[in-house]
């Protein structure tokens, strides 16, 4: 139940707070796997893993330990206050509502310069339909990353658990492309990564079916997931369009180059609305773990009382 209590206590925190102003400690932790990455380079698999060791194993390690020997309400606090760290609810629509007011008010240069802030491609090749896509496909999949996985991992290993995954989902992002430099050093980091999300983007995918359209989800998860490239992003992505009954995926530019990707979901192209229901989606799906967990907890705690 104390754990529970700690994912209520946690995402509302996040509702109320948000993000830490100033240098948020995944900045700080940034800094620390660049200076690693600069001292252990190399175009090895080995210089990768361990890299990605000596960046997140220490950091999991004291944290399991200075539990292990705080008074148990400390021990609480703690866990509070690492997984308010690790999610990022209240983030994604900060990053979000920006890009649907613009494209809603017909601003679509504004609308460009704030999804910019969201994803990686070139955002000033993107036509207002594109935008929303961009946009949508980056609240369905870091309602993934950024809460729904943290959340799993705090459940099945405590607060080690959601730092473990936030580390590796933070070193993916740095080091886990098919590039020259990252071919072989970043592939711990994206495998990793993999492993770590394969239970939660599933759970997260069925999760978008039950808030949303199911049948549809289900479908497009069926039918269009095992054509992305992402093991995992694809379920997500295709589930969450399908939920949404929206047309997303499809060709977007990188670096100058218009890259081929599948289609996901179905129904209308994206708008200002589709951005603002995957907000919806993600947020009635951590409502319904909430409340899931709060109903298994009690459960249990009846049984052991009864």
């Amino acid at each position: 139940m104390s754990m529970v209590l700690a994912m209520w206590v946690a995402v509302c925190v996040d509702a109320w707070l948000g993000e830490p102003r100033g240098v948020h400690p995944l900045v700080l932790f940034g800094r620390l796997s660049a200076l690693i990455e600069t001292h252990l380079h190399a175009d090895r698999r080995i210089a990768g893993v361990l890299a990605w060791s000596l960046a997140v194993l220490p950091l999991v390690c004291v944290l399991w330990m200075v539990q292990r020997f705080l008074p148990a309400w400390s021990s609480w606090c703690v866990s509070v206050l690492v997984l308010y760290l690790t999610i990022g609810l209240r983030s994604l629509g900060e990053h979000a509502t920006p890009v649907a007011d613009a494209l809603a008010g017909d601003r679509l240069d504004d609308a460009r310069r704030a999804v910019g802030h969201m994803v990686s491609r070139d955002t000033e090749a993107l036509n207002a339909s594109q935008v929303a896509a961009a946009a949508t496909e980056s609240v369905l999949e870091n309602g993934n990353d950024a809460v729904f996985g943290a959340l799993f991992w705090f459940v099945l290993l405590g607060a080690p658990g959601a730092l473990l995954y936030r580390l590796a989902n933070t070193l993916d992002a740095m080091w886990g492309y098919r590039t020259p430099r990252y071919e072989n050093f970043g592939w711990a980091a994206a495998r990793i990564d993999d492993v770590l999300n394969f239970v939660p983007a599933r759970l997260t995918a069925f999760t978008y079916a039950l808030c949303g359209h199911f049948d549809a989800a289900l479908r497009c998860w069926r039918t269009q997931a095992p054509q992305w490239d992402s093991p995992n992003a694809g379920p997500v992505m295709a589930a969450g369009a399908g939920a949404l009954r929206v047309s997303l995926g499809g060709a977007a530019p990188y670096h100058g180059v218009w890259e081929v990707r599948p289609e996901l979901g179905e129904g209308d192209l994206p708008d200002a609305v589709s951005i603002r229901r995957a907000l919806s989606l993600v947020r009635r799906g951590v409502a319904l773990w909430l409340f899931v967990a709060l109903l298994l907890a009690a459960s249990m705690y009846g049984g052991a009382h009864a």
